[in-house]
């Protein structure tokens, strides 16, 4: 199979067209498909020589693919990273990191705003085999130091984070996990490779659920690790070989598709976000808006330093709790309700009945969800309809 030539040289849209693609002899122009689960070898010589790295090639799609492999190649080329490895899903992306690389006695530090099934592995999974945690306020760099301990080897973070787009100073971060012997760990499925590269601010592993801006239209599952040569050799190849989180070749080949546009996508979902955003800080019944990129978040100057755009979700909130916001919600002729975020559709979810129902009240409250907290994944819908959908819908609300 042929490769292309000098991606080195190529800016990161070309990159996301062309990077890591693989041709066979029948020089297809779009990747290819390979629904094989296994491989044949010209000779018994061979097939040992490949299980003992001895040669290159494909055994098994538990352990590579050609689709999943330009998958693989391309992710790391655009977050600038040395290598990567596709799984199931973002979660088992998530999970794997953990378990590959942590065992009994070890310690984690991870910011309190995370996803609710994050948050269940670090306080429910870890501890059942003896690995500690500690959750810290992530906007505070100071609260990150303290809670170092000599047996902690992993940072981990998402930013902006999930629902309340508190973001964390990524660089502030890495220099302390690194003083402290530990590494850092970046979930940076709501920003995309198009807006943030974590490790161009020193992160050592960066992990995304690909079913989000990835793929882009909410049709397939998947997630990616990204991270360094030693990480992947001393943890996280012998983990993923032997418990087999594998993505499907199919959905590799979808998100290795979806690549082709996603500075494209990324760029329209901002534009789109952030009119929304300004709309709904307008409106009456609106008490809070949060989004990166409007002046008036908290952490607006650590957002435009660190992300080249705000990104494509609004987190607002309105009196009146769960009834108003099901009266918004139901109201809706446009935007659709749902848990999911990042299709090129917008959609709406309550997290306090949805992706955090199983936190319990005062740990909502304390990451600043509340009754009347909505999220809005904005899709690439026309804004102003968008607008006035929200608008019809408020005026019920």
């Amino acid at each position: 199979m042929a490769t292309n030539k000098q991606p080195g040289k190529w800016r990161k849209r070309t990159l996301a067209v062309r990077g890591g693609t693989l041709r066979t002899p029948f020089q297809e122009t779009s990747e290819a498909l390979f629904m094989t689960s296994g491989y044949a070898y010209e000779a018994a010589e061979e097939a040992e020589a490949r299980f003992k790295g001895e040669i290159g090639g494909f055994q098994y799609s538990r352990f590579g693919n050609p689709t999943v492999a330009m998958f693989e190649e391309r992710m790391a080329l655009l977050e600038g990273a040395p290598v990567a490895r596709a799984t199931a899903t973002g979660m088992a992306a998530v999970s794997a990191v953990f378990l590959s690389s942590l065992k009994t006695g070890d310690h984690v530090v991870a910011a309190k705003a995370m996803f609710g099934s994050c948050l269940h592995v670090v306080e429910q999974i870890l501890p059942r085999f003896g690995i500690n945690y500690t959750l810290v306020d992530g906007t505070d760099p100071a609260a990150w130091e303290a809670a170092m301990r000599p047996e902690t080897r992993l940072l981990f973070m998402e930013t902006p984070s999930n629902p309340t787009l508190s973001l964390v100073d990524i660089a502030a971060v890495a220099k302390i996990a690194h003083n402290g012997g530990a590494r850092l760990a970046v979930d940076n499925a709501f920003a995309s490779p198009a807006l943030q590269r974590p490790m161009e601010f020193g992160a050592d592993i960066v992990i995304h659920s690909s079913t989000k801006y990835i793929d882009g239209q909410g049709r397939a599952l998947g997630g990616v690790i990204l991270c360094h040569e030693d990480f992947l050799n001393d943890h996280l190849q012998v983990f993923l070989r032997n418990t087999g989180p594998s993505i499907s070749p199919f959905n590799a080949w979808l998100h290795l598709k979806s690549l082709e546009t996603l500075d494209l996508r990324m760029k329209q979902h901002c534009e789109n976000a952030l009119a929304v955003a300004e709309f709904l800080g307008r409106q009456k019944k609106v008490t809070r808006v949060l989004y990166p990129f409007l002046p008036d978040h908290p952490q607006h100057n650590l957002a435009k330093a660190q992300m080249d755009g705000g990104g494509g979700v609004v987190t607002f909130e309105i009196a009146g709790g769960k009834a108003a916001v099901f009266r918004l919600a139901n109201a809706l002729k446009l935007i659709d309700i749902s848990n999911n975020l990042g299709d090129s559709k917008s959609l709406l979810t309550h997290p306090e009945t949805t992706t955090h129902a199983k936190l319990s009240p005062e740990a909502r409250a304390e990451l600043g969800i509340t009754a009347g907290t909505m999220r809005i994944s904005v899709g690439l819908e026309d804004a102003d309809d968008l607008c006035e959908d929200l608008e019809q819908a408020l005026k019920v609300a």
